[in-house]
């Protein structure tokens, strides 16, 4: 079947494009607010509709203080994304942010890999630069860690893809790798609460819209 999802060109990620496209849309690196990964309904699900409403009525986006982890691993990305490359012998192509085909949600992958993989499947790839300690443990885990399980399996939902690596680097310790595949369970009961978060953003903004006193 055919997946016909949307890429939008911002850009760059962390534009005030790219911001704009994401205001009161749900995105993968937080759909652990609204599944877990047993496929039940987060507790954060409400406070997360509540945030997207609130950024769709105001035009301003939810605060996220940026850290210095987070600095560094921005810093760090292409230098990683190259790594990725020349280890899998493949080409990575950068996008800046991808609707689903249907609904108001969506993605910003740290690339996508249109060479079919041995199973005939394209994919996609997340970038982690974490601290040194972490690194050491993610090699010992050998799996992905289970908070961004959802993340990953959101970005396949929201393309259609078939997998998407895992990529944790440290530029003086051995990368980490791990392919996670779709799982089509996960990724449906994500895809009802998904539009049931939608539909409650929509409702929302129709209720609560207020253009002051006048």
């Amino acid at each position: 079947m055919e997946w016909n999802s949307r890429e939008i060109d911002c850009g760059g990620q962390g534009t005030e494009t790219w911001l704009k496209e994401r205001l009161g849309v749900p995105s993968a690196s937080q759909f652990s607010k609204v599944l877990t990964t047993k496929g039940a309904r987060s507790t954060s699900f409400m406070g997360y509709v509540n945030a997207l409403i609130a950024e769709k009525l105001t035009g301003d986006p939810t605060y996220v203080k940026v850290t210095e982890d987070m600095e560094n691993g921005t810093n760090l990305e292409p230098e990683a994304r190259a790594m990725y490359q020349l280890i899998n012998e493949t080409d990575v192509r950068e996008v800046d942010f991808i609707k689903h085909p249907n609904i108001e949600a969506g993605c910003s992958p740290d690339g996508l890999i249109d060479k079919p993989c041995d199973r005939g499947l394209l994919g996609g790839l997340e970038i982690k630069c974490p601290r040194q300690a972490t690194q050491i443990e993610y090699l010992k885990a050998k799996k992905v860690p289970t908070k961004y399980i959802l993340q990953l399996q959101g970005c396949m939902y929201i393309t259609g893809r078939g997998y998407w690596d895992f990529f944790s680097y440290h530029p003086k310790l051995m990368p980490f790798t791990y392919r996670l595949y779709r799982d089509d369970d996960l990724i449906t009961s994500l895809a009802v609460h998904i539009d049931e978060a939608v539909n409650l953003i929509n409702d929302g903004v129709e209720n609560f819209g207020w253009d002051g006193v006048k």
